[in-house]
């Protein structure tokens, strides 16, 4: 950490962290107001901006070149809206027109430039890719007045935001015009890539528009979270980025910045609790679990309710059977009941333990009722019950066996255990 001794080296950590708290509050109204591009098409209408900035003070000024980044931008914010409201043409043909035209005369006045005497010395080249190193205390104050701006307008205007995102039409029934309210959030959209352009560049300022917000998306459902995190993830980001350009000097810190940004999504994308691939593989293989365990019990209860006694010992091969399952499977899936006390073995057969029977009774039943109600509900064949009431009897709660035992109530077939409504198979 000696590189936190270094004033270049805080003014650079400085900036960063606060572009990266200020991308992470506005990709979150950018995502969902399915807005993530935008920020990608700003970005590149900001080159022009600052090519002409330099060619209008004749030297290098970041001042000089945020202002015009940030006109450049504004003129593309309108150019989409206008395209959007006036013509046939829909967003994303319009955000894909924008970017490229507007890319394309900033590409042609850079090499202008860069071709012309004492362009080189500009270091226009930088705002393409970012150079964070070159930040001095003066584009901090700036960047900072710039972040402050975003904050408290996202701040103030959180809850006309939360409806933009959320409802359109809502808003505007309550006297709130969408209109205006996009206008806003893409004004502010660009004063966050004219933030960047120093750090990371108009190529790479995308990503900061849309990873943190992406990351804070699998760790919760509610705006205000996954503003606060996608701020979060942000600041880190650029720390980080900081961090990692310091241990490799000859590195360019936006690539970094975006890398960090990246590195927190590939982590959130495996291990957040809820929408995690980690949690919903957990989650998956505990329902199939749990569906070939209760299968297996509905099994062996209708074994022994065709032999008419619990005492008989089921052959493997006819529980296998009844499941259209392997040998293998049939005893991984009774094995894993014997451990839980509900079935005994002996000699490669299994029996119900009596809280087996009890387990078993109840599972047998929820299947019988859910069949019972396709057939007078929906009129299904019996024969095609079976594997469509498979499924759903797992997930059928208290509340819904109670309505359908009122349902068979209503057809006279209030039965303690309803009968079977297809042969039982077995070998």
């Amino acid at each position: 950490m000696n590189f936190l001794t270094d004033i270049n080296a805080q003014w650079v950590l400085a900036g960063c962290v606060l572009l990266g708290i200020c991308s992470g509050i506005l990709s979150s109204f950018a995502m969902l107001r399915k807005r993530s591009l935008l920020g990608d098409a700003l970005a590149h209408s900001a080159l022009p901006g600052v090519c002409v900035a330099y060619l209008i003070v004749g030297e290098r000024s970041i001042p000089a070149f945020m202002l015009g980044a940030l006109a450049a931008g504004m003129l593309g914010a309108f150019c989409i809206q206008f395209i959007t409201r006036h013509s046939r043409i829909k967003e994303d043909a319009a955000l894909g027109l924008v970017l490229s035209v507007f890319f394309a005369v900033g590409i042609v006045l850079l090499t202008y430039i860069l071709n012309s005497s004492g362009g080189n010395k500009a270091g226009l080249k930088t705002f393409i890719f970012g150079q964070a190193a070159s930040m001095i205390g003066r584009d901090v104050y700036i960047m900072a007045s710039c972040a402050i701006v975003v904050i408290v307008f996202s701040l103030l205007l959180y809850k006309e935001m939360k409806l933009l995102c959320f409802d359109v039409g809502f808003a505007d029934s309550l006297g709130y015009s969408s209109t205006w309210l996009d206008a806003l959030l893409n004004i502010l959209i660009v004063l966050v890539v004219v933030i960047g352009l120093q750090a990371v560049g108009v190529v790479l300022m995308v990503a900061m528009l849309i990873t943190p917000a992406a990351a804070a998306r699998y760790w919760t459902d509610r705006l205000n979270r996954m503003t606060l995190l996608s701020a979060l993830f942000g600041g880190l980001s650029g720390a980080l980025g900081v961090y990692l350009s310091a241990l490799a000097p000859r590195m360019p810190t936006g690539p970094w910045i975006v890398l960090s940004a990246t590195l927190m999504f590939i982590l959130s994308l495996l291990f957040a609790p809820a929408r995690g691939l980690l949690a919903k593989g957990l989650r998956t293989w505990s329902l199939r679990s749990r569906v070939a365990r209760e299968n297996a019990l509905r099994s062996l209860y209708e074994w022994s309710e065709r032999k008419n006694g619990w005492d008989d010992w089921a052959p493997l091969e006819d529980i296998a059977s009844m499941r259209s399952q392997s040998h293998a499977q049939a005893l991984r899936n009774l094995r894993g009941l014997k451990s839980n006390q509900f079935v005994e073995e002996q000699s490669g057969a299994f029996r119900l333990t009596k809280d087996g029977q009890e387990q078993a009774y109840q599972v047998t039943r929820n299947h019988r009722l859910w069949e019972m109600y396709l057939m007078y509900e929906e009129e299904f064949d019996a024969d095609h019950v079976d594997r469509d009431a498979d499924f759903i009897e797992h997930f059928l709660t208290p509340e819904t066996v109670k309505e359908l035992e009122r349902l068979l109530d209503s057809h006279k077939l209030n039965l303690k255990q309803p009968p079977t409504a297809h042969p039982i198979a077995t070998a």
